[in-house]
């Protein structure tokens, strides 16, 4: 996703992040503001399996799941003005991170905290889902440092640890030039649409440190 020569509109935003980050929430924050459509990879996946993240663990194991991950995320990118968000190890698979980091258009969002910030928001999350891995603290904190290389390719860094999702939200609109529509074409003209986030792009080609 490094790299990347930025384009003059964005028709996408990829939020990424470990378990707890706030992709769901700050995701569907950013949709609502934008009136962009937000997808959840992981509950795209449930709903086209019939079943939780944490059953296809179980009954039919992590590559399976992963698969099954791979092809909500082909689905979420092949249209436009979409928020996605990412369960947190989708950047293992290097299928994804070459496809992301295809992705002209597009601008990945990785919203750190520490670990502990993190395990504490799952801990205390009312009708969260099942997290078999917050059992383990020591496999919990090594997928987390292995991660977390691949979640620094994003083009942008949030740290939230002390920000609202609100004001995380309002942050990466900032950041990205925006608070309003996205993705305007050309206007035919020979000029590009001046609106904010079409314009966004410049300085998001490389990693940005956390802001």
């Amino acid at each position: 996703m490094s790299g990347q020569t930025p384009s003059r509109s964005i028709s996408g935003i990829i939020l990424t992040g470990f378990m707890g980050a706030g992709k769901t929430t700050i995701g569907a924050l950013l949709a609502e503001r934008l009136g962009w459509q937000f997808v959840d990879s992981d509950r795209a996946v449930e709903e086209r399996a019939g079943m939780t993240v944490a059953e296809i663990f179980e009954h039919h194991g992590e590559p399976a799941f992963r698969e099954m991950e791979a092809a909500a995320i082909r689905a979420a990118i092949a249209g436009e003005r979409v928020v996605l968000a990412l369960g947190g190890g989708a950047l293992e698979r290097p299928q994804t991170r070459e496809l992301l980091a295809s992705l002209a258009r597009w601008r990945t969002v990785f919203l750190e905290a520490p670990l502990e910030t993190l395990v504490s928001r799952c801990a205390g999350q009312a009708n969260a889902p099942v997290r078999p891995v917050l059992r383990d603290h020591q496999r919990l904190a090594e997928r987390w440092k292995a991660r977390l290389p691949l979640y620094a390719q994003a083009h942008l860094t949030v740290a939230t640890a002390d920000r609202t999702p609100q004001a995380v939200a309002e942050h990466i609109l900032a950041e990205l030039g925006s608070i309003g529509n996205c993705g305007a074409e050309d206007t035919g003209a020979g000029q590009a649409s001046a609106d904010p986030v079409c314009t966004a792009g410049a300085g998001h080609g490389q990693p940005r440190g956390a802001a």
